[in-house]
């Protein structure tokens, strides 16, 4: 998938800094998730330099905010810069510095469309916990780096990192609250659908 210079520049920064952004298919899926939902409210835990932000605001509605949350400050900076290059303007981002789990509890209740995570792993079960309460009925979830290299499918890796994302993939995939579905791109993004 074809991405625009300022997309580009902002992974390249990625890679300067040693942030694994997600891939240019994995962005093109977030951006058709996010124009097919027509979405207006949307949380991305795990700003980075901006690369899925900057997608998933070319895909939400021209009136819509993306609260995007990461606890280094300096790399929020380089994303607010590409956001801005991009052409959106300062209304269309609330850029949060802290950790996830300090700040999703203040977000508010069925108040968005698409929750994005790019966050470290070992909180995914926490995170998609904050996730139900946070999207509105039929909102998407979508975690990125599901299927960690193989790891997640291989029962007989059982460091704690794969073992919290397996549990936090099969509590998706068991409840009742969730429809979702892997798809292969990138290291794997899982999308969930909060059932109506």
């Amino acid at each position: 998938m074809l991405e625009d210079p300022v997309l580009t520049a902002a992974r390249e920064q990625a890679a300067e800094l040693g942030i694994r952004a997600v891939s240019r298919g994995c962005g093109a899926a977030l951006r058709v998730i996010a124009a097919v939902s027509n979405a207006k409210a949307v949380v991305e835990v795990g700003t980075g330099t901006g690369v899925s932000g900057g997608w998933l605001l070319r895909g939400m509605r021209r009136d819509g905010v993306l609260t995007t949350i990461d606890y280094e400050a300096e790399h929020q900076r380089i994303a607010r810069r590409v956001f801005s290059v991009a052409g959106n303007p300062p209304s269309r981002t609330r850029i949060i510095t802290g950790r996830a789990l300090d700040v999703l509890p203040r977000l508010a209740d069925h108040a968005y469309d698409l929750v994005f995570v790019d966050h470290d792993p070992s909180e995914y079960g926490p995170v998609v916990t904050a996730a139900e309460r946070l999207l509105r009925p039929g909102g998407t979830l979508a975690l990125s780096d599901a299927l960690a290299g193989g790891r997640v499918s291989d029962p007989t890796i059982r460091d704690a990192e794969t073992v919290l994302l397996r549990e936090a993939v099969k509590a998706l995939r068991d409840s009742d609250a969730w429809v979702p579905a892997l798809l292969p791109l990138g290291d794997g993004l899982l999308l969930a659908a909060r059932a109506t």
